[in-house]
Protein backbone atom coordinates (compact mmCIF):
# COMPACT_ATOMS: atom_id res chain seq x y z
CA UNK A 1 0.00 0.00 0.00
CA UNK A 2 2.79 2.24 0.59
CA UNK A 3 5.20 0.70 -2.04
CA UNK A 4 6.78 4.75 -2.59
CA UNK A 5 7.73 5.03 1.43
CA UNK A 6 10.01 3.27 3.85
CA UNK A 7 11.09 4.21 7.68
CA UNK A 8 14.56 2.63 8.16
CA UNK A 9 15.57 2.68 11.77
CA UNK A 10 19.78 3.30 11.64
CA UNK A 11 20.22 2.98 15.29
CA UNK A 12 18.48 3.07 18.70
CA UNK A 13 19.52 4.66 22.28
CA UNK A 14 17.19 3.44 24.44
CA UNK A 15 13.69 4.50 23.04
CA UNK A 16 15.01 7.09 21.13
CA UNK A 17 16.17 6.37 17.57
CA UNK A 18 17.65 7.48 14.13
CA UNK A 19 16.01 7.12 11.34
CA UNK A 20 15.57 7.29 7.41
CA UNK A 21 12.20 8.48 5.79
CA UNK A 22 11.76 8.22 2.42
CA UNK A 23 8.97 9.72 0.09
CA UNK A 24 8.74 9.79 -3.45
CA UNK A 25 10.05 13.76 -3.18
CA UNK A 26 13.10 12.71 -1.36
CA UNK A 27 14.61 11.81 2.02
CA UNK A 28 14.14 13.21 5.74
CA UNK A 29 16.49 12.11 8.37
CA UNK A 30 15.36 11.85 11.62
CA UNK A 31 14.76 13.34 13.90
CA UNK A 32 13.79 15.84 12.05
CA UNK A 33 11.36 19.21 11.90
CA UNK A 34 8.73 19.94 9.69
CA UNK A 35 7.78 24.12 9.50
CA UNK A 36 4.71 25.25 8.93
CA UNK A 37 3.66 26.83 5.78
CA UNK A 38 0.03 27.07 6.68
CA UNK A 39 -1.25 28.49 3.85
CA UNK A 40 0.82 27.09 1.47
CA UNK A 41 3.43 29.57 2.56
CA UNK A 42 6.35 29.95 5.27
CA UNK A 43 5.31 33.07 6.17
CA UNK A 44 8.22 35.93 4.98
CA UNK A 45 10.15 32.74 3.53
CA UNK A 46 10.66 31.21 0.50
CA UNK A 47 11.29 28.08 -0.95
CA UNK A 48 14.60 29.34 -1.91
CA UNK A 49 15.78 30.32 1.91
CA UNK A 50 13.99 27.31 3.16
CA UNK A 51 16.18 25.16 1.22
CA UNK A 52 19.65 27.10 1.56
CA UNK A 53 18.88 26.41 5.51
CA UNK A 54 18.42 22.74 4.84
CA UNK A 55 14.73 22.33 5.84
CA UNK A 56 13.94 19.18 5.00
CA UNK A 57 10.11 19.16 5.16
CA UNK A 58 7.14 21.84 5.38
CA UNK A 59 3.72 20.67 6.41
CA UNK A 60 0.63 22.99 5.04
CA UNK A 61 -3.06 23.07 6.44
CA UNK A 62 -5.98 21.19 5.00
CA UNK A 63 -8.20 23.18 7.08
CA UNK A 64 -7.19 27.07 5.19
CA UNK A 65 -6.50 25.63 2.10
CA UNK A 66 -10.06 24.06 2.40
CA UNK A 67 -11.39 27.30 3.32
CA UNK A 68 -9.20 29.41 0.10
CA UNK A 69 -8.51 29.17 -2.48
CA UNK A 70 -9.89 25.50 -2.42
CA UNK A 71 -8.01 22.30 -3.21
CA UNK A 72 -9.36 21.69 -6.76
CA UNK A 73 -8.17 25.31 -7.16
CA UNK A 74 -4.12 23.63 -6.08
CA UNK A 75 -4.50 20.78 -7.96
CA UNK A 76 -5.58 22.50 -11.11
CA UNK A 77 -2.26 24.35 -10.67
CA UNK A 78 -0.54 21.02 -10.69
CA UNK A 79 -0.76 20.33 -6.47
CA UNK A 80 1.09 21.91 -3.85
CA UNK A 81 4.72 21.24 -5.19
CA UNK A 82 4.18 23.15 -8.01
CA UNK A 83 2.21 25.71 -6.40
CA UNK A 84 4.41 26.55 -3.83
CA UNK A 85 7.78 26.15 -5.96
CA UNK A 86 8.70 23.16 -3.44
CA UNK A 87 10.75 19.96 -4.25
CA UNK A 88 10.97 18.61 -1.06
CA UNK A 89 8.79 16.29 0.79
CA UNK A 90 5.76 17.71 2.00
CA UNK A 91 3.02 16.82 4.97
CA UNK A 92 -0.49 18.30 4.93
CA UNK A 93 -2.93 17.44 8.18
CA UNK A 94 -6.50 17.15 8.29
CA UNK A 95 -8.09 20.20 8.84
CA UNK A 96 -9.49 18.73 12.73
CA UNK A 97 -7.13 20.26 14.67
CA UNK A 98 -8.36 23.92 13.52
CA UNK A 99 -11.82 23.08 12.97
CA UNK A 100 -12.01 22.18 17.03
CA UNK A 101 -9.63 24.41 18.44
CA UNK A 102 -11.60 27.54 17.25
CA UNK A 103 -14.89 26.01 17.92
CA UNK A 104 -14.06 25.44 21.39
CA UNK A 105 -12.50 28.82 21.98
CA UNK A 106 -8.93 28.09 21.36
CA UNK A 107 -6.39 30.92 20.60
CA UNK A 108 -5.50 30.78 16.93
CA UNK A 109 -2.66 33.10 16.36
CA UNK A 110 -1.95 31.71 13.03
CA UNK A 111 -5.93 32.49 11.66
CA UNK A 112 -5.41 36.16 9.98
CA UNK A 113 -8.40 38.32 8.36
CA UNK A 114 -10.70 35.69 10.16
CA UNK A 115 -13.70 38.08 11.11
CA UNK A 116 -14.50 39.23 14.81
CA UNK A 117 -18.18 37.58 15.50
CA UNK A 118 -17.99 34.85 13.46
CA UNK A 119 -19.11 31.65 15.27
CA UNK A 120 -16.55 28.70 13.45
CA UNK A 121 -17.55 25.40 14.69
CA UNK A 122 -21.86 24.83 14.62
CA UNK A 123 -22.20 21.20 14.73
CA UNK A 124 -20.08 17.96 15.57
CA UNK A 125 -22.02 14.46 14.37
CA UNK A 126 -21.30 11.38 13.22
CA UNK A 127 -20.59 12.39 9.48
CA UNK A 128 -18.01 15.11 10.19
CA UNK A 129 -18.05 18.59 11.20
CA UNK A 130 -20.06 21.80 10.06
CA UNK A 131 -18.35 24.90 10.66
CA UNK A 132 -18.03 28.40 8.98
CA UNK A 133 -15.19 29.07 6.78
CA UNK A 134 -12.35 31.95 8.37
CA UNK A 135 -12.00 33.00 4.84
CA UNK A 136 -15.59 34.47 4.26
CA UNK A 137 -18.10 32.76 7.02
CA UNK A 138 -20.08 30.46 4.89
CA UNK A 139 -20.62 27.11 6.30
CA UNK A 140 -18.84 24.13 5.10
CA UNK A 141 -18.91 20.41 6.00
CA UNK A 142 -15.74 18.48 6.35
CA UNK A 143 -16.12 14.91 6.81
CA UNK A 144 -13.19 12.06 6.93
CA UNK A 145 -13.69 11.44 3.18
CA UNK A 146 -13.69 15.06 2.15
CA UNK A 147 -10.36 15.32 4.35
CA UNK A 148 -8.68 13.03 2.87
CA UNK A 149 -9.73 14.09 -1.06
CA UNK A 150 -8.75 17.32 -0.29
CA UNK A 151 -5.37 16.02 1.07
CA UNK A 152 -5.36 14.20 -2.08
CA UNK A 153 -5.55 17.02 -4.01
CA UNK A 154 -3.21 19.22 -2.49
CA UNK A 155 -0.67 16.37 -3.46
CA UNK A 156 1.56 16.19 -0.39
CA UNK A 157 3.60 13.12 0.42
CA UNK A 158 2.45 12.70 4.03
CA UNK A 159 -1.20 12.96 5.20
CA UNK A 160 -3.21 12.57 8.32
CA UNK A 161 -6.36 11.14 9.02
CA UNK A 162 -9.53 13.13 10.13
CA UNK A 163 -10.35 13.21 13.55
CA UNK A 164 -11.74 15.33 16.80
CA UNK A 165 -9.18 17.34 18.51
CA UNK A 166 -10.56 17.32 22.47
CA UNK A 167 -10.25 20.24 24.46
CA UNK A 168 -8.47 20.26 27.59
CA UNK A 169 -11.24 20.75 29.56
CA UNK A 170 -13.26 17.90 28.37
CA UNK A 171 -13.94 15.31 31.13
CA UNK A 172 -13.02 11.74 30.50
CA UNK A 173 -16.78 10.59 29.69
CA UNK A 174 -16.94 13.10 26.48
CA UNK A 175 -12.85 12.27 26.05
CA UNK A 176 -13.98 8.48 25.49
CA UNK A 177 -16.85 9.34 23.27
CA UNK A 178 -14.76 11.63 21.13
CA UNK A 179 -11.98 9.28 20.70
CA UNK A 180 -14.39 6.01 19.95
CA UNK A 181 -15.70 8.73 17.22
CA UNK A 182 -12.37 9.59 15.79
CA UNK A 183 -11.58 5.97 15.66
CA UNK A 184 -14.35 5.06 13.35
CA UNK A 185 -13.43 8.48 11.11
CA UNK A 186 -10.13 7.75 10.77
CA UNK A 187 -11.14 4.18 9.94
CA UNK A 188 -13.21 6.15 7.49
CA UNK A 189 -10.32 8.16 6.13
CA UNK A 190 -8.44 4.63 5.69
CA UNK A 191 -11.26 3.67 3.76
CA UNK A 192 -11.20 6.68 1.70
CA UNK A 193 -7.35 6.08 0.89
CA UNK A 194 -7.35 3.15 0.18
CA UNK A 195 -10.02 3.77 -2.51
CA UNK A 196 -7.96 6.30 -4.36
CA UNK A 197 -4.36 4.99 -3.56
CA UNK A 198 -2.19 5.84 -6.14
CA UNK A 199 1.19 5.43 -3.98
CA UNK A 200 2.53 8.47 -4.03
CA UNK A 201 0.57 9.50 -0.65
CA UNK A 202 1.50 7.72 2.61
CA UNK A 203 -1.04 8.84 5.95
CA UNK A 204 -0.80 8.83 9.36
CA UNK A 205 -3.25 7.68 11.84
CA UNK A 206 -3.82 9.65 15.24
CA UNK A 207 -3.49 8.85 18.96
CA UNK A 208 -6.23 10.90 21.03
CA UNK A 209 -7.26 9.50 24.73
CA UNK A 210 -6.56 13.00 26.29
CA UNK A 211 -4.95 12.96 29.30
CA UNK A 212 -6.28 9.69 30.44
CA UNK A 213 -3.81 6.72 29.81
CA UNK A 214 -6.14 4.13 29.31
CA UNK A 215 -7.97 5.72 26.54
CA UNK A 216 -4.23 6.79 25.42
CA UNK A 217 -3.57 3.31 25.11
CA UNK A 218 -6.77 1.82 23.66
CA UNK A 219 -6.29 4.50 21.15
CA UNK A 220 -2.62 3.39 20.27
CA UNK A 221 -3.73 0.04 19.78
CA UNK A 222 -6.48 0.84 17.64
CA UNK A 223 -4.39 2.76 15.59
CA UNK A 224 -1.30 0.17 15.87
CA UNK A 225 -3.73 -2.78 14.49
CA UNK A 226 -4.63 -0.68 11.63
CA UNK A 227 -2.61 -0.50 8.45
CA UNK A 228 -1.46 3.33 8.72
CA UNK A 229 2.32 4.08 7.60
CA UNK A 230 2.88 5.90 10.50
CA UNK A 231 1.50 7.22 13.47
CA UNK A 232 1.00 11.22 15.12
CA UNK A 233 0.09 11.98 18.99
CA UNK A 234 -2.67 14.79 18.85
CA UNK A 235 -5.42 15.75 21.28
CA UNK A 236 -4.72 17.68 24.43
CA UNK A 237 -1.34 17.34 25.94
CA UNK A 238 -2.09 18.31 29.49
CA UNK A 239 -2.11 21.49 31.18
CA UNK A 240 1.90 21.59 32.49
CA UNK A 241 5.48 20.57 30.23
CA UNK A 242 5.76 17.40 32.72
CA UNK A 243 1.96 16.34 32.15
CA UNK A 244 2.32 16.79 28.46
CA UNK A 245 5.51 14.25 28.74
CA UNK A 246 3.46 12.10 30.95
CA UNK A 247 1.08 12.14 28.13
CA UNK A 248 3.70 11.44 25.09
CA UNK A 249 4.79 8.63 27.17
CA UNK A 250 1.49 7.29 27.96
CA UNK A 251 0.91 7.27 23.98
CA UNK A 252 3.68 5.59 23.02
CA UNK A 253 2.55 2.40 24.96
CA UNK A 254 0.57 0.35 22.74
CA UNK A 255 2.43 1.81 19.35
CA UNK A 256 3.74 0.09 16.66
CA UNK A 257 7.15 1.76 17.02
CA UNK A 258 8.60 0.19 14.07
CA UNK A 259 6.40 2.99 12.40
CA UNK A 260 7.63 6.49 11.78
CA UNK A 261 6.21 8.64 15.24
CA UNK A 262 4.95 12.24 14.60
CA UNK A 263 4.39 14.64 17.26
CA UNK A 264 1.90 17.42 16.84
CA UNK A 265 1.89 20.96 17.37
CA UNK A 266 5.42 20.53 19.39
CA UNK A 267 8.63 22.58 18.65
CA UNK A 268 9.82 24.01 22.19
CA UNK A 269 13.74 23.14 22.41
CA UNK A 270 13.35 21.29 25.72
CA UNK A 271 10.46 19.42 24.57
CA UNK A 272 11.70 17.79 21.40
CA UNK A 273 15.20 16.82 23.98
CA UNK A 274 12.30 15.13 25.48
CA UNK A 275 10.14 13.57 22.68
CA UNK A 276 13.10 12.25 20.72
CA UNK A 277 14.20 10.18 24.57
CA UNK A 278 10.82 9.03 24.04
CA UNK A 279 10.89 7.96 20.49
CA UNK A 280 9.83 10.18 18.73
CA UNK A 281 10.89 10.74 15.14
CA UNK A 282 9.31 14.08 13.58
CA UNK A 283 7.87 17.59 15.11
CA UNK A 284 5.91 20.29 13.55
CA UNK A 285 5.30 23.29 15.30
CA UNK A 286 4.72 27.41 13.89
CA UNK A 287 6.91 28.51 16.95
CA UNK A 288 9.90 29.55 15.32
CA UNK A 289 8.40 31.57 12.54
CA UNK A 290 5.73 33.16 14.59
CA UNK A 291 7.97 34.25 17.41
CA UNK A 292 10.10 35.93 14.52
CA UNK A 293 7.59 37.82 13.94
CA UNK A 294 7.33 39.43 17.12
CA UNK A 295 10.99 40.23 17.41
CA UNK A 296 12.17 36.39 18.90
CA UNK A 297 14.84 34.73 17.94
CA UNK A 298 16.01 31.38 18.75
CA UNK A 299 19.36 30.81 20.88
CA UNK A 300 21.08 28.11 22.79
CA UNK A 301 21.84 28.29 26.24
CA UNK A 302 24.79 30.49 26.85
CA UNK A 303 22.86 33.81 24.53
CA UNK A 304 19.75 33.93 26.82
CA UNK A 305 18.57 36.74 28.64
CA UNK A 306 16.29 35.23 30.59
CA UNK A 307 16.58 31.08 31.28
CA UNK A 308 12.95 30.63 31.59
CA UNK A 309 12.64 31.38 27.38
CA UNK A 310 14.11 29.54 24.36
CA UNK A 311 14.58 32.79 22.62
CA UNK A 312 15.74 36.79 23.32
CA UNK A 313 13.22 39.34 22.75
CA UNK A 314 14.93 41.97 20.02
CA UNK A 315 12.47 44.73 20.80
CA UNK A 316 14.27 45.11 23.92
CA UNK A 317 15.98 48.33 24.70
CA UNK A 318 19.59 46.35 25.60
CA UNK A 319 19.82 45.32 22.18
CA UNK A 320 19.99 48.42 20.69
CA UNK A 321 23.27 49.15 21.50
CA UNK A 322 24.49 45.69 20.62
CA UNK A 323 26.81 45.34 17.62
CA UNK A 324 26.79 41.57 17.98
CA UNK A 325 25.06 39.24 15.83
CA UNK A 326 22.21 37.15 17.62
CA UNK A 327 24.52 34.19 18.29
CA UNK A 328 28.41 34.62 17.49
CA UNK A 329 28.75 31.26 16.43
CA UNK A 330 25.88 30.87 13.72
CA UNK A 331 26.66 30.99 10.62
CA UNK A 332 23.10 32.19 9.07
CA UNK A 333 22.52 34.87 6.38
CA UNK A 334 20.96 37.04 9.20
CA UNK A 335 23.63 36.55 11.46
CA UNK A 336 26.82 36.88 9.02
CA UNK A 337 25.21 40.32 8.03
CA UNK A 338 23.11 41.86 10.35
CA UNK A 339 23.77 43.64 14.51
CA UNK A 340 20.98 42.53 16.98
CA UNK A 341 21.58 46.65 17.20
CA UNK A 342 20.05 46.54 13.58
CA UNK A 343 17.88 44.28 13.80
CA UNK A 344 16.33 46.01 16.98
CA UNK A 345 15.80 49.38 14.93
CA UNK A 346 13.94 47.64 12.10
CA UNK A 347 11.62 45.85 14.51
CA UNK A 348 10.98 49.49 16.04
CA UNK A 349 10.75 51.18 12.53
CA UNK A 350 8.81 48.73 11.52
CA UNK A 351 10.47 47.62 8.63
CA UNK A 352 9.99 43.83 6.90
CA UNK A 353 13.35 43.11 6.53
CA UNK A 354 13.29 42.24 10.21
CA UNK A 355 11.07 39.76 10.08
CA UNK A 356 12.32 37.92 7.00
CA UNK A 357 15.77 38.16 8.96
CA UNK A 358 14.52 36.79 12.25
CA UNK A 359 12.91 34.23 10.73
CA UNK A 360 15.97 32.99 8.52
CA UNK A 361 17.61 32.65 11.66
CA UNK A 362 15.38 30.52 13.70
CA UNK A 363 14.83 28.21 10.42
CA UNK A 364 18.49 27.68 10.48
CA UNK A 365 18.50 27.58 14.07
CA UNK A 366 16.21 24.81 14.17
CA UNK A 367 17.66 22.65 11.48
CA UNK A 368 21.05 22.43 13.24
CA UNK A 369 19.24 21.39 16.30
CA UNK A 370 17.59 18.23 14.76
CA UNK A 371 21.23 18.01 12.69
CA UNK A 372 23.49 18.02 15.94
CA UNK A 373 20.59 15.88 17.64
CA UNK A 374 21.13 13.28 15.03
CA UNK A 375 24.78 13.75 15.29
CA UNK A 376 24.69 13.25 18.83
CA UNK A 377 22.39 9.76 18.65
CA UNK A 378 24.96 8.46 15.95
CA UNK A 379 27.86 9.21 18.69
CA UNK A 380 26.43 8.26 21.74
CA UNK A 381 26.39 12.63 23.03
CA UNK A 382 22.66 13.58 23.05
CA UNK A 383 23.25 14.32 26.82
CA UNK A 384 26.38 17.22 25.74
CA UNK A 385 24.43 18.01 22.87
CA UNK A 386 21.28 19.03 25.20
CA UNK A 387 23.10 21.01 27.84
CA UNK A 388 24.47 23.60 25.17
CA UNK A 389 21.16 23.82 23.76
CA UNK A 390 19.23 23.49 26.62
Amino acid sequence: MYRNFKFEIISRHEKARLGLLYTPHGLIKTPAFIFCGTKASVKGISPRQLKEAETQIILSNTYHLFSYPGSAYIKQRGGLHKFMGWNGPMFTDSGGFQIFSLGHGSVADEIKGRRSGISTLTKINENGATFKSYWDGSEQLLTPEKSIQVQRDLGADLIVAFDECTPYHSDKKYTEKSMERSHRWEKRSLDEFVRGNDYSQAMYGIVQGGVHEDLRKRSAEFVSSNPFFATAIGGTLGATKEQMYEVVEMAMNGLDISRPIHLLGIGGISDIFRGVALGIDTFDCVHPTRIARHGGALVKAAYRDDKRREHINLKRTEYATDDNPIEMDCDCPTCRSFSKAYLHYLLKAKELLALQAIAVHNIHFMNKLMAEIRHGLETNSLEAVKSEWC
